[in-house]
């Protein structure tokens, strides 16, 4: 029972140790993506960027494509055999 008790004693020393070593790095996202370079959002990270947004970009034309055919597929009547 005791454990129990110390528990929430325990997380909060954890966490509050681990939030005071992290750095804060928005300010310098911040400056990365307000340049104006004349570059598009989602092309200003880099390389990493360019290939999320390309694989984000494939996926959904494809599950649209997949939807579309399904909802074609299902108000076309099938000819019985």
């Amino acid at each position: 029972m005791n454990r129990l008790r110390i528990l929430p004693v325990l997380l909060s020393r954890g966490f509050s140790r681990s939030a005071q070593s992290l750095k804060n790095r928005v300010p310098e996202a911040q400056k990365l993506f307000q340049e104006d370079n004349g570059l598009p959002v989602h092309i200003k990270g880099g390389t990493v960027d360019v290939v999320l947004y390309r694989i984000t970009m494939t996926l959904t034309l494809a599950g649209t494509g997949y939807s579309i055919f399904w909802l074609l597929r299902a108000a076309v009547p099938q000819k019985k055999a």
